[in-house]
């Protein structure tokens, strides 16, 4: 096979190596011994080189994972023996910046933060900052459906999707689609956005972008509880706010990230932004909703702007290192209404070691996702896995509990694949069937939301 592939993509574009992403399942397996598996990764960069490997593909029955930064944290990326991992870094081209009709054309490969700073010296922003930014692809935000700290103002991937091109699982093109909106069927683009590589290689997204604000007011405010804080986010949410940022931590949140405030209080970080006039007005509404609560004036706002990514693929890793340790987090969604109940329900779930962590971010009208955090160690490595599995499992049974989502924006890979159907429900015959007819060879990425059993 390595043959008949270097002839598509050149000898110098193949080699032999262990793959994978960040998902800390499979480094803590990695840890304890278990050999990761080499196999062949090419980096293609031409359109024809995909056409002609997933043809191949095809007519040798092996799989095809695409790969961006690899950044994902679910085990989307843990090719196995015989699959065939492409390295899409080489379609690393912004195509056109379209600075008139605020619209992005650029390659799948495209590094994350190379295209914000593109843009912002243009005056412009694509808003999608997740704190992996700086490793990340385009073509990966967009498989795993990603969402970023700024999604309250500016929404997450699928808001700035105008178009896609993909090449589909059996070498044909579909290019992008014209237009702002279209009423000539479905987005059917959107089916590619989250689908983790399982039905066919994104190449090209055409992106809608932003002009920065002229002006952005940051503040934060100590609440006496959690609930307060919620209601502070609900109300900023339901009265038009969009502000830019809107980030609340539990009482143990707040204390881990070094803010000495009251027992049990909890800090909520909050900016507005846009034109100078509408950022300071919206400034002073978000000071009324929040009522009682403690000023701290702009000093949290500007720590957070500086360590904002702080949150790195090295840092975890430096944890996971020693022997019997474990450490992840997992972010779920929910209504108003069951946010609290939620909290406290998997805040018991992954309290199997001292970490036990919770902010509260990208917020809607209708709801907000929580994100944990939780870690620890065990006095053996079957110890580690058997906290760090019980934390899992008793967060996605309280989600599903409560009719909150699985997961907001890290995606499925292997982690959740075992809670897909149930989320799903009747929809899971849908996806079934869109899967079987675009990738009847079952060729695409086997760990992806694609692959559901």
């Amino acid at each position: 096979m390595r043959e008949e592939i270097e002839s598509i993509v050149g000898a110098s574009a193949v080699d032999e190596r262990p793959v994978h992403d960040l998902w800390p399942h499979g480094i803590m397996e990695g840890r304890a011994g278990k050999p990761r598996n080499r196999v062949l990764v090419a980096r293609p960069v031409e359109r024809a080189h995909l056409s002609t490997l997933l043809q191949l593909a095809g007519a040798n029955g092996f799989n095809v994972i695409p790969m961006g930064g690899a950044t994902g944290v679910c085990g989307a990326v843990s090719p196995s023996i015989g699959e065939l991992v492409l390295d899409m870094g080489g379609f690393d081209h912004i195509i056109e910046v379209d600075e008139t009709n605020l619209i992005c054309r650029c390659e799948a490969g495209v590094n994350g933060m190379t295209l914000e700073q593109h843009l912002n010296q243009r005056g412009l922003t694509l808003g999608h900052y997740p704190s992996s930014l700086p490793g990340t692809t385009v073509g990966g935000l967009i498989a795993t459906r990603s969402s970023g700290q700024e999604s309250s103002r500016y929404g997450n991937i699928e808001d700035m999707v105008l178009a896609l091109g993909v090449v589909l699982p059996d070498g044909t093109y579909a290019a992008p689609r014209p237009g702002l909106r279209s009423a000539v069927g479905p987005a059917l683009h959107q089916l590619w956005v989250g689908a983790e590589g399982g039905l066919g290689i994104v190449v090209e997204a055409v992106l809608r972008v932003h002009r920065l604000p002229e002006a952005t007011i940051g503040n934060g405010y100590a609440f006496p509880d959690l609930a307060s804080g919620l209601e502070c986010m609900r109300a900023v949410m339901q009265a038009g706010i969009r502000p830019q940022l809107m980030r609340l931590y539990d009482a143990e949140d707040t204390t881990f990230n070094g803010y000495d405030l009251g027992a049990g209080e909890c800090l909520l970080v909050i900016a507005t932004a846009g034109l100078a006039d509408v950022a300071k007005a919206e400034a002073a509404a978000v000071k009324k909703f929040a009522g009682d609560a403690k000023d701290l004036g702009d000093a949290p706002w500007e720590r957070w702007r500086r360590h904002r990514f702080d949150l790195s693929a090295d840092l975890l890793k430096a944890f996971l290192e020693p022997a019997n340790t474990f450490l992840d987090v997992i972010e779920v969604a929910g209504t108003w209404t069951v946010l609290s109940e939620l909290h406290t329900r998997v805040k018991t779930a992954i309290g199997v070691g001292p970490l036990a962590l919770c902010h509260f971010s990208h917020a809607y009208e209708q709801g907000c996702c929580a994100y944990f955090t939780f870690g620890g160690s065990s006095e053996t490595e079957d110890g580690a896995r058997a906290a760090y599995e019980q934390a899992w499992e008793g967060t996605m049974s309280a989600a599903l509990d409560l009719g909150a989502t699985i997961s907001h924006h890290h995606g499925v890979g292997r982690a959740r694949a075992r809670w897909v159907a149930d989320e799903m429900g009747g929809w899971v015959w849908v996806w079934r069937a869109v899967k079987e007819g675009i990738d009847p060879e079952g060729i695409m990425n086997p760990n992806s939301i694609g692959g559901v059993p």
